[in-house]
């Protein structure tokens, strides 16, 4: 059977072990540690941290191969729109311009552009990673009860863990949906025209969507039967209590931004430049 996509995935490792609460604070801290600073000495340290904790969560590669590809994707297209529409930020952002290769226009190939590129990209490969290993390794139901416990409303943070645990279902929906197309006869493969394709594809979308939509109608339906709503607060049966090794890793991640900070707003610039 094949794998599904931004699925909890259930494995004994010291990531699995902290509560979801925990897991959604250090991933808020994380980000923002990535986010507000260019240096590139702090985004190859966070990069590397990044790698080590996703060995120590035991999630193989190949289970998130696919939706790290389509990331790795958009992240190639981002770069080239960056090229494209701002080929001088970099030389704007350091001062200088060591031109690499001369091209027509404004868009002469520069290092400080290379450099300035480096570090959005960095910045995907250490924020990606852990958005992932907090969807995979998250249960939903806990997740909700995490995002509760921070304040959020228990109505936006059951909506949120359906989202979540219906990924999978869409999935599984669809390749019930195509596997029953195909045995009508209907060829979604290479061998037929991409036009072709298209069209046959729309033959599972549609089954796909209808289905989608009974589903949402019997889970709120069943809701509201059990008075979903009714009451301000509500228990959760996923919710855990902190244990000393949540307590650690918040206390390590605080630490980890704010050493970031320090480090990046030092000088006053949020920007390494290895130029001067």
């Amino acid at each position: 059977m094949a794998s599904e996509m931004l699925s909890y995935i259930d494995r004994k490792s010291p990531i699995h072990f902290l509560t979801g609460a925990t897991k959604l604070v250090c991933f808020i801290l994380w980000s923002f540690a990535a986010m507000l600073t260019y240096d590139t000495r702090i985004l190859v340290l966070l990069f590397t941290l990044s790698i080590a904790i996703f060995v120590v969560s035991n999630i193989k590669l190949k289970e998130v191969s696919f939706i790290l590809g389509l990331i790795l994707l958009f992240l190639l297209i981002n770069n080239i729109a960056i090229y494209v529409f701002a080929p001088q930020q970099g030389v704007e952002i350091y001062g200088t311009a060591h031109v690499w290769w001369e091209l027509p226009g404004h868009y002469d190939l520069t290092a400080e552009q290379l450099f300035y590129q480096l570090n959005i990209t960095l910045k995907y490969f250490v924020v990606i990673p852990a958005a992932l290993l907090f969807i995979v390794t998250t249960n939903p139901s806990e997740f909700a009860s995490s995002l509760n416990r921070i304040g959020v409303s228990y109505r936006i943070a059951y909506a949120v863990a359906i989202a979540l645990r219906y990924i999978p279902d869409i999935q599984r929906d669809y390749r019930t949906i195509a596997l029953a197309q195909q045995a009508r006869g209907i060829d979604l493969s290479r061998n037929e025209k991409f036009l072709t394709r298209v069209k046959n594809a729309i033959s599972i979308v549609m089954p796909l969507i209808f289905s989608s939509l009974d589903r949402i109608e019997v889970i709120s339906n069943g809701m509201e039967l059990r008075g979903f709503g009714k009451h301000k607060k509500r228990t959760w049966y996923r919710s855990r209590q902190f244990a000393f090794i949540d307590y650690v890793a918040i206390g390590l991640f605080v630490l980890l931004l704010v050493g970031s900070l320090l480090i990046t707003f030092y000088d006053g610039n949020r920007f390494y430049n290895p130029f001067l």
